[in-house]
């Protein structure tokens, strides 16, 4: 392992890799069983029993969804824009996938005599002593979650269907609108901190009385809603709503295709969860000794917050969408910048 390439040991490429196959897996399986857990649980919170059929307690019924839709016959419209019509569902999924590229989720192990960092995009600099991670990693995750809204606007313009149309559209007006106040709530968590990096975001979590939650209650929440509007999630579950637009974007889509872009909903849904957790809640740090296991339990909280909401509330209509946006998210989260910089100009 003493061979370098560009100035690093082949371990930490090796390492690297290891954590991109972990990762896509750890993403991949919860995406599969999050379909089943939102089956299961919501089937219980409304008295009924749920998948049951397809093994124990329907425990492999999402390895029988994924092979019956691998299967199905793919339906192109005649008058569809094939070649965009066929890359949307691929636009839409892989920037799910890729934000976690810069998400802590562990802290440093060491493998033969060296220290890997648990977080993809980061490696061990020996000299420094210290963890060198992507030092803009939240403008990072910022721009991929404004990246797979791409693929929603193009599936519905490329699908020639007035209901897609519409559906694509409302995506990206609802991505815009909650977007911007959950990147300023996440403004004031950078002003605490006073870094971009998700790393020293972490460390100065420590303890749990320590986590940005207690300081910024109001960024937490606003972050927590927009986020659910962000995924596209009930109650702001608009873009593909049944009632009015079919199945919005989707409506023209059958196969694995359809279901990639289902997919990419709950892989966004993994990754916002992380990015709560790692903003709000400390990340990695918590009670138990296992710093893997109190990440990803506080991932599958906020995964189980979701399903929860869809449970419980119903959906909201369009116009107070955007005014619940644009009216109240927005101001709220600029007056939380403007109180936290005055806070900060004075007592730190």
């Amino acid at each position: 392992m003493g061979y370098e390439i560009l100035g690093l040991p082949l371990i930490y490429y090796l390492a690297m890799l290891g954590k991109v196959i972990v990762v896509f897996l750890f993403v991949l399986l919860t995406v599969a069983y999050a379909t089943y857990a939102e089956r299961k649980i919501i089937g219980h919170m409304q008295v009924r029993l749920g998948p049951m059929e397809t093994a124990w307690h329907g425990l492999l019924q999402p390895i029988a969804d994924g092979l019956k839709l691998f299967f199905k016959e793919e339906i192109i419209p005649s008058q569809a824009s094939k070649l965009v019509f066929l890359l949307s569902p691929f636009i839409a999924l892989v920037p799910a996938f890729i934000a976690f590229a810069v998400i802590p989720f562990g802290d440093t192990i060491e493998i033969a005599g060296y220290k890997i960092p648990l977080q993809i995009a980061a490696y061990y600099d020996t000299a420094a002593g210290k963890v060198i991670d992507v030092n803009v990693g939240v403008l990072y995750i910022l721009a991929m979650a404004g990246m797979g809204v791409y693929g929603i606007v193009l599936a519905g313009w490329s699908s020639n269907n007035k209901y897609s149309l519409l559906g694509g559209l409302r995506s990206a007006a609802q991505v815009i609108s909650y977007e911007l106040a959950a990147s300023f709530a996440l403004v004031a968590v950078f002003m605490l901190s006073e870094s971009l990096s998700l790393q020293k975001i972490v460390a100065d979590q420590a303890g749990v009385f320590g986590w940005y939650v207690w300081k910024q209650p109001l960024a937490f929440i606003l972050f927590c809603i927009c986020s659910v509007a962000e995924t596209n999630r009930t109650p702001f579950d608009l873009p593909e709503a049944e009632n009015e637009l079919v199945a919005g974007f989707g409506t023209e889509y059958s196969s694995m295709k359809y279901a990639m872009f289902f997919m990419a909903e709950y892989a966004n849904m993994v990754t916002v969860s992380a990015v709560a957790a790692t903003f709000f809640l400390g990340g990695w740090q918590g009670p138990t000794p296992w710093p893997i296991l109190n990440f990803v339990a506080k991932v599958y909280f906020f995964m189980f917050c979701f399903i929860w909401i869809r449970a419980t509330y119903p959906r909201y209509r369009y116009d107070q969408l955007m005014r619940l946006g644009w009216k109240v998210f927005l101001p709220l989260a600029l007056l939380n910048i403007v109180v936290t910089g005055i806070v900060v100009t004075l007592f730190k």
